[in-house]
């Protein structure tokens, strides 16, 4: 698939609003040539006042035309710095909980198109789905309804509060889905055939959903880049959440942090939420056998919390059969958040074959310095054990309870000649079809090969068109992806490094 254009879209002035109905009441939307744009649709009332750390709750209703031609209200407040390479705007206001729609069809209830539902990553505290990098235009121009959902963040979404639900941003995400399922055959999609995809944060949302039995049924397949599943217990949580009342002081009551107003605690919340990097007395050694053994979790202080409920243990779930129903896509980029150390590549590879990874893991990791530079040797472990290795560790799992021949690795290793990485969100605008848009040439270079997006986004478009891939599955090759770089071929042993540093904690 070569589409006839690239661009980042914009509204259509000469055209007429285009409209559709939603269980809340009508809204208008922006015309866009071929496709149209529904921005800021509330899914559920605004989280304030006396709703504020409860679950979502159904929007009032409206009468007339509600005009939906704009981002609405983002849960992230205010940037907490270069979190990812994304631009993602914080747009003030109480109605945080909205989706944007992007469609080739709408008002028109028998169209019947796939559906794409998008869960923007940022670490659990920030992210925007008004991100110009999640413009659904592409996809929508090749027959793809596209819904950008909101969360809430942070300790918001997250936090442990005594007489306050747990897991508020699984909630807020599945509260969307369930919107989804209500009203998307009046924006041309049908509810049958829809997808759901993130990337960080939202890649092991995706993950956490495809778990969860609060979500099944509510999706057909799962794409999931650059995402790790979440080990936060109550009990860690709770704790947690005391301390950080404590901190405060305040008791950790709802009541308690009704009181506490909102830029207090994103003052504070920052400072409780960090990666526990496990080195151990700091020797390359230690460093190195640590990140070995380290278990494959985010170490965020405010993520999904394994509650038994809204949120189960992904290994446990997919183990005993959940999601099996569901085809997924699941990779992460070459290097990810790899950053300089003082480690040489030899000390990784002695630690490595330490850890039972044979020579085909070897020669992998060995390639992939001499492309980088060894100063990223060391960093590349972690990359290891924090994003690729669960990526090959639920597609294993998944092949071990009979759903490996609907589950797919992908592997993104085109290098950036700004940094000379394969970094973390570097795939999303090929994957979306967005290499034109805002803050892209920034990271990718001035010319990021278009042949490379239109082959990554035909593959995207068709997994949710379809529930397929056309490389070989998971139950065949579990150390296997389809490699996009200059030419995407497939490679059977494309995760043989990661694969083999599972073996050594199984």
């Amino acid at each position: 698939m070569t589409p006839a254009e690239h661009s980042f879209s914009t509204a259509d002035p000469t055209a007429a609003p285009p409209e559709a109905a939603t269980a809340s009441g009508r809204v208008g939307g922006l015309s866009r040539g071929a496709t149209a744009a529904f921005l800021g649709i509330p899914f559920a009332a605004a989280p304030t006042g006396r709703r504020r750390f409860l679950a979502p709750q159904r929007p009032a209703p409206w009468d007339g035309t509600r005009i939906c031609d704009r981002f609405g209200p983002t849960p992230q407040r205010r940037p907490f710095g270069p979190v990812t390479t994304i631009p993602e705007p914080s747009i003030p206001g109480d109605d945080t909980l909205s989706v944007n729609v992007f469609t080739p069809a709408p008002g028109d209830v028998r169209a019947g198109l796939p559906v794409f539902v998008w869960v923007h990553g940022g670490g659990y505290f920030a992210g925007s789905p008004a991100s110009p990098w999640y413009d659904g235009s592409a996809f929508a121009r090749d027959g793809v309804v596209v819904v950008t959902l909101s969360y809430r963040l942070g300790f918001d979404g997250f936090g442990w509060i005594e007489g306050a639900p747990l897991n508020r941003g699984v909630l807020d995400q599945i509260a969307a889905l369930e919107w989804v399922q209500e009203n998307i055959r009046s924006f041309g999609g049908d509810p049958a055939r829809v997808t759901i995809g993130g990337q960080s944060a939202g890649g092991g949302s995706v993950l956490a959903l495809l778990a969860s039995p609060k979500a099944e049924g509510l999706f057909a397949g799962a794409i999931s880049h650059s995402g790790a599943p979440g080990r936060t217990t109550v009990p860690e949580a709770e704790a947690v959440g005391r301390g950080f009342a404590r901190a405060l002081g305040i008791a950790p009551t709802l009541e308690a942090w009704r009181s506490v107003d909102e830029d207090t605690v994103l003052d504070h919340e920052r400072k409780h939420n960090r990666l526990d990097d496990g080195t151990g007395d700091g020797s390359p050694a230690a460093v190195l056998a640590g990140i070995v053994r380290e278990p494959l979790s985010t170490g965020l202080a405010f993520a999904p919390v394994a509650d038994g409920e809204i949120v189960v243990a992904v290994d446990e779930a997919i183990t005993a059969g959940a999601g099996s129903e569901v085809s997924l896509l699941l990779g992460a980029t070459r290097n990810e958040f790899a950053f300089p150390q003082d480690v040489s590549a030899d000390d990784v590879v002695a630690a490595a074959r330490a850890a039972g990874v044979g020579e085909a893991g070897v020669d992998r990791f060995r390639a992939e310095t001499a492309t980088v530079g060894e100063q990223y040797a060391g960093s590349q472990l972690r990359v290891a054990r924090m994003f690729r290795g669960p990526a090959v560790h639920v597609a294993r799992t998944r092949a071990a309870a009979g759903a490996g021949s609907i589950t797919w690795l992908y592997d993104f290793a085109r290098h950036s000649p700004v940094d000379g990485l394969s970094a973390h969100c570097h795939d999303l605008p090929f994957a979306w079809d967005l290499l034109a848009a805002d803050g892209v040439s920034r990271v990718l270079g001035d010319e990021p090969p278009q042949a490379l997006a239109d082959a990554m986004h035909a593959d995207w478009v068709a997994f949710v068109a379809t529930g397929r891939a056309d490389w070989t599955p998971a139950a065949d090759a579990p150390r296997g992806a389809r490699v996009y770089d200059r030419d995407p071929v497939f490679d059977p042993e494309a995760y043989a490094f990661e694969a083999d540093l599972l073996e050594e904690r199984r």
